[in-house]
């Protein structure tokens, strides 16, 4: 079978790394303040902050210990075996999978804020048909691509928030709390909270197109992490600061809205900024596009899921029926669903993965002694301690505050669970 080609370096990663998450600084983590006020979203966003700081120190170990494009269902499966591979998997796919119709039906929203005579939903399944086409094309071009995207976007927000610095009051970020903060309040913005970096542990789906994935890896996760830290708390404690905080809170354009407060409603710099910004959601998608499609690639190699999914395109390279199939998929997450339900399924696969891909760097610290780790947790074992304590925390305040999509969440997994050893056996049988 066509093998994955290692055409990545250091920049291109870190490109992805930011690329996968910068959209979650565009939209989607303002839903928190509906949840949580400012105060408490801001507890909530610090609380994920130290998870991810935690868990990305300790996930690169096992990312550049074990550069597959499998990620953390690899980690699982080498530490637990096919169970906790297949809920390493399934939790993966939901994360990378639900992350693009999300991030699509923002771009919509952008560019029906520009021009409201365009609607969303053809927007959004019109960004699909274009990326798969540009991923299929070979993901050295694809790389490329996310290079220019993501340094452009991270230089728009930077410009924002210099523009907006001059209209913050602390008045403002204080105003419209509830008069007691509470643990329910807090627990309830986790997940748009989350929105912040999920995502980042992507970069584990292109390890095996990575060169020199020993340093590589590391450089790339950890000045990646260091980026969004910045960026998230940054745009969140500013744009709250600017004018009523509630007008913004539950839509999916906050930043050029948090502009027009600023500068008024027909203010050119809004209208410049919306049309920039569609850069940031288009990083986003593609990035996310190169991940949901390696991670259906690694799992039907491996035989979670049908075989035709792994099969290479081989004049280019890349994994075009996972590209499609995963698109598939986006198209009836866009139809059917809400953007922040979306968001709050693909943040549950998120938490899930994290907590299996920590325990698993504790069991192949012990089971597997010898594997050649060029990158070492830091504060071993602490940090993975943390990170594991505080996604379950996640975990368990999603499902407290979203039971039904829990419940959609778990009963899928144990379906698919079920498939699989249906085929398995009926396999063993033939």
């Amino acid at each position: 079978m066509p093998q994955l080609k290692k055409v990545i370096n250091t920049y291109q990663l870190w490109s992805i790394a930011v690329g996968l998450v910068i959209s979650g600084e565009y939209f989607g983590w303002n839903y928190g303040w509906q949840t949580s006020g400012t105060i408490g979203f801001l507890i909530s966003t610090l609380l994920v902050t130290v998870m991810y700081v935690t868990f990305i120190f300790s996930y690169t170990e096992l990312t550049a210990a074990i550069p597959d494009a499998g990620g953390a269902f690899e980690y699982a499966n080498r530490a637990f075996g096919l169970v906790g591979g297949f809920i390493a998997g399934f939790a993966t796919l939901v994360d990378f999978l639900l992350a693009p119709p999300a991030i699509a039906y923002a771009l919509g929203s952008y560019v029906h804020f520009l021009k409201p005579d365009i609607s969303e939903i053809p927007v959004a399944i019109g960004t699909y048909f274009v990326f798969i086409a540009i991923n299929i094309l070979g993901v050295k071009e694809s790389a490329r691509f996310s290079l220019v995207v993501t340094i452009l976007s991270v230089l728009e927000l930077v410009i924002f928030m210099v523009v907006i610095f001059p209209y913050f009051k602390t008045e403002n970020f204080m105003a419209h709390n509830p008069p007691n903060l509470t643990i329910h309040g807090i627990f309830a913005g986790i997940p748009f909270a989350v929105w912040f970096f999920v995502a980042i542990e992507g970069v584990a789906m292109v390890a095996e197109e990575v060169k020199n994935p020993k340093t590589t890896i590391p450089k790339a996760y950890i000045s990646g992490i260091i980026t969004l830290v910045i960026l998230a708390l940054g745009v969140m404690i500013l744009s709250a600061g600017v004018g009523d905080w509630r007008t913004l809170s539950n839509i999916d354009y906050p930043l050029p809205e948090t502009l027009s407060m600023a500068l008024g409603k027909n203010s050119y710099l809004a209208k410049l900024f919306a049309s920039i910004g569609l850069f940031g959601l288009i990083a986003s998608f593609h990035c996310n596009t190169i991940s949901y499609s390696r991670q259906i690639y690694a799992l039907a190699r491996a035989g979670y899921l049908p075989k035709f999914l792994s099969v290479v395109n081989k004049k280019f390279q890349t994994p075009q029926s996972a590209l499609i199939v995963g698109g598939l998929v986006g198209f009836v997450a866009i139809l059917t669903g809400t953007t922040s339900q979306i968001i709050i399924l693909s943040v549950l696969g998120a938490v899930i993965m994290y907590g299996i891909s920590m325990l698993s760097l504790i069991v192949l610290r012990k089971k597997e002694p010898n594997l050649e780790r060029p990158f070492k947790a830091p504060f071993y074992p602490l940090f993975p301690i943390i990170a594991f304590v505080l996604s379950m925390v996640c975990m368990v305040s999603i499902v407290y505050y979203n039971q039904n999509l829990g419940m959609i969440f778990f009963g899928g997994m144990l379906i698919c669970l079920g498939g699989y050893y249906l085929k398995n056996e009926a396999n063993a049988r033939h």
